[in-house]
Order: structure tokens, then C-alpha cells, then sequence
């Protein structure tokens, strides 16, 4: 068969740029080895639709065996009694939770997305503000941290059917046991979306949601490093809470009715290499160097968010307790989108995004957001934090100096020779 020349040769400039780069993207991490290896396999040849054990497809014994052994994993490192590993993506796990107890047009209260929300959890634009009536609570102006009496008040007005918690840009623990408290009060279910911190909560670095949520979605890459997908867990099976109702009658096994909404509810047959590939990610999380990794992920956050504030950024809520930042670049005179051009042209890769009370729009924003889990996986520690600072502060400061980001981009690449990335391949 004739090799297709062209994509590979693109698959290795994206191995260079990877490379070469400072990858600042709090959503993006970089797999081993084992993973990738485990996701390019024959197991990609394999329908199966259904679970371990009752598929509507033959020879699945050995496909069995490796989702079994992922969502054994998984309830490990978290302590949960249910998990589904095959949603493709965390998009489509909060999609299969929201089908599996809501019916068109009930009532959801999700973080707004301009606060630091998520597209999933009632943005307008998305199936989650199209299928459903959408509510939003949000930050506070001035310490930029969740207002759970807002959250509180909304909810007791709105009586929304499910509470989203959790972020794509918000720097802060969050308090899932006050959720509950609300929930409960206006009978509500809670979904907590830890997509971006699940590999700290996974070592318990930051507060668990498994007592407390009823739900709890994630996806497998950014912070636990594995290949890009999606989960369901719960901490306990529970029956007819709150007396919800479905079209089939009162909730009995909510694993069921889950496990249902996944297959055949929005996804056809499940994405086998890459649960294989999951399962190698999870057996990874149970290690004690995982330990160690997620524990300097907190060391190169907030050793970055001191150097930035040092520096005279304005960081919102003023600091970090995860692994990413959002900060505001008003004061500094430059917009999120040139300041994600700036950096881009000299090797540092990073998102524009809106900041709380943002008074531009989605497409230039005032923020951009920052993490450190793709280069603490290089082998970053906290006393490189500094350098990459002083290197992100002189190109915003000086964005149309064509001498100067030519001149960084060549240090970046030649500090980043320090901490190879996949020697493996050449």
C-alpha cells in the first residue's frame, strides 16, 4: 500500500512544534508514550456496541476485558461506584448525563460562560441552551470568586432541575458541599464538571466532589494526561431521588439509565484503542510519580501566578489554587487576541479568552488564559516559572517589535532543548 506521504509529513511538524514550543494551554497536556501507542492499535477494528458483557456484537472477550479494566482503574483512583469510560469526549459525557435525567425545556443553572463557564453548561450556542431552559450564576466583580448566595438565590427562584458546578476558566477550589445545600433545597440534581482539575482531585490536592454531586463528569487529557475523551463517574448508585421523573417512570438504577443515555442515547459504537488508551493513562494516575507530577503542577501554578502578579498583572481572584490563571490584560493595553498572537509568533502557545465583565467581545476578549500541566510534564519546576514570565511580559509589552519575538523565539526553542519531548521518536 502506498504511504500517505503528506499527512505524515504533518503529523512530524506537528511533533516539532510540540517540541519547540512552550505549550501554555491550560486544556492541553502531552500523553506518553504508552498511550499514544495504545491508541494507534487493532483494538480501532473492533465494533462494540453495548457494555462488557452484553454487547450486540461478537468477539468482543478481549475488548471486554480492557474497558473493564479501565473503569476499574478509574473507580480507583477516584473512589467511585460507577463509571462509564466510553463517552468520546467531555462534551458528550455532561450530553448523555443531561439526557439521562432532563426533559426538554426543564430548567438548568450553570457558571456563566463569560465568568469562566463552559459551552455545556447552557451556553446559547450549544445544545445545553437549546434543549434546555438555561439559568447562570457567576463571579463576584471584585474578589472574582463563585457568589454561592447568588447561586443560591437563583436557584431558589428559578427551582432549575440540575445545578452545573465547575469551569474551563476559573482558578479556584470549589465548595460542592454548599451545592448540595442548594440543591437540595429546590430538589435538584448536581453535576460537577471537573474536565480541567480531575488529576488533582484525583490526588487529592483539591476538594472532591463524590460526596457531594450526584454527578461527575470529566475528560481524560488536560490534567490526567491521558488521550482525548470523555467520562461519567458516580461516588454511590442511588434510586428516585428527589421523586425526578423520566419518560419511563421513576428513576430506579441511575448506572442504567446513564449507561443507556451513553449507548445507544448519543453514541454508537465506543472508541475501543482509546479506551485501551485510558485504561494506560489510569494505570499511570495510580503511580506514585503521578503523585509527584500533580503535586509540581501546583508548585508551576502558583509559582507563575506570583512571578505575573509580581510583574503588575491582574490575575482574577488574585491567584490560583488549580493548575491554570485567567488574567486580565486591561491594565497592560492589549487585547487577549494580540496577546495570543504575540506569543504564538515567538513559540509560546496560549488562549485568548473573556474575563469576568469583559467589555469586548468573545472574538477579542481583554484575558488570556494560561496553564502549566503541558510544561510541567516536560520537566519545568517552579524556578523556570520566572523566565517564562519575563518572556511572556516583554512581547506584550512591546507586541509590534518584529526583532524582539524573533530574537525570544529563538531563546524559547533553545531553553526547551533541555526537556526533550518524545526522543522515542527520533
Amino acid at each position: 500500500m502506498q504511504r500517505d506521504q503528506q499527512i505524515f509529513d504533518l503529523i512530524g511538524q506537528e511533533l516539532q512544534r510540540q517540541r519547540h514550543g512552550i505549550e501554555l494551554i491550560a486544556s492541553e497536556n502531552f500523553t506518553s508514550l504508552q498511550v499514544m501507542q495504545a491508541m494507534g492499535n487493532v483494538m480501532t477494528n473492533k465494533y462494540a456496541e453495548g457494555y462488557p458483557g452484553r454487547r450486540y456484537y461478537a468477539g468482543c472477550e478481549i475488548v471486554d476485558q480492557s474497558e473493564q479494566l479501565a473503569i476499574d482503574r478509574a473507580k480507583q483512583i477516584f473512589g467511585a461506584a460507577y463509571v462509564n469510560v466510553q463517552p468520546h469526549s467531555g462534551a458528550q459525557a455532561n450530553a448523555a448525563v443531561m439526557l439521562a435525567i432532563l426533559q426538554p425545556g426543564d430548567k438548568i443553572l450553570g457558571l456563566d460562560l463569560s465568568m469562566g463557564g463552559h459551552l455545556t453548561h447552557g451556553s446559547a450556542v450549544n445544545y445545553s441552551g437549546k434543549l434546555y431552559q438555561p439559568h447562570f450564576y457567576g463571579v463576584n466583580k471584585e474578589t472574582g470568586l463563585v457568589e454561592y448566595d447568588k447561586m443560591e438565590e437563583i436557584a431558589n427562584r428559578e427551582k432549575p432541575k440540575l445545578i452545573v458546578c465547575g469551569a474551563s476558566a476559573y482558578s479556584r477550589d470549589w465548595d460542592y458541599k454548599r451545592i448540595r445545600q442548594i440543591a437540595d433545597q429546590v430538589g435538584a440534581f448536581v453535576l460537577a464538571d471537573i474536565a480541567h482539575p480531575a488529576g488533582l482531585i484525583a490526588k487529592g490536592l483539591l476538594n472532591s466532589p463524590f460526596a457531594h454531586c450526584h454527578f461527575v463528569t470529566t475528560t481524560t487529557h488536560k490534567t490526567l494526561r491521558g488521550p482525548r475523551g470523555g467520562m461519567i463517574m458516580m461516588g454511590a448508585d442511588f434510586e428516585n431521588p428527589f421523586g425526578l421523573k423520566t419518560p419511563k417512570g421513576e428513576i430506579r438504577m441511575m448506572s442504567s439509565l446513564i449507561d443507556t443515555a451513553v449507548f445507544p442515547g448519543i453514541q454508537g459504537g465506543p472508541l475501543e484503542h482509546v479506551i485501551a488508551a485510558k485504561a494506560v493513562s489510569f494505570f499511570e494516575i495510580l503511580s506514585d510519580d503521578y503523585t509527584v507530577y500533580a503535586n509540581q503542577i501546583l508548585k508551576n501554578a502558583q509559582a507563575m501566578a506570583k512571578s505575573f502578579v509580581d510583574k503588575g498583572y491582574q490575575i482574577i481572584s488574585g491567584g490560583t489554587d488549580n493548575h491554570l490563571m485567567l488574567i486580565d490584560l486591561r491594565n497592560k493595553n492589549i487585547s487577549g487576541k494580540k496577546a495570543e498572537q504575540v506569543l504564538v509568533q515567538a513559540d509560546i502557545t496560549a488562549n485568548k479568552n473573556m474575563v469576568p465583565f469583559d467589555d469586548k467581545s468573545a472574538f477579542i476578549t481583554s484575558g488570556i488564559r494560561l496553564g502549566v500541566p503541558a510544561i510541567t510534564t516536560r520537566g519545568l519546576k517552579e524556578e523556570h516559572m520566572g523566565q517564562i514570565v519575563d518572556w511572556v511580559d516583554q512581547l506584550l509589552m512591546d507586541a509590534d517589535n518584529e526583532t524582539l519575538i524573533k530574537g525570544i523565539r529563538g531563546e524559547v526553542n533553545n531553553f526547551m532543548k533541555q526537556f526533550p519531548l518524545y526522543p522515542e521518536l527520533g
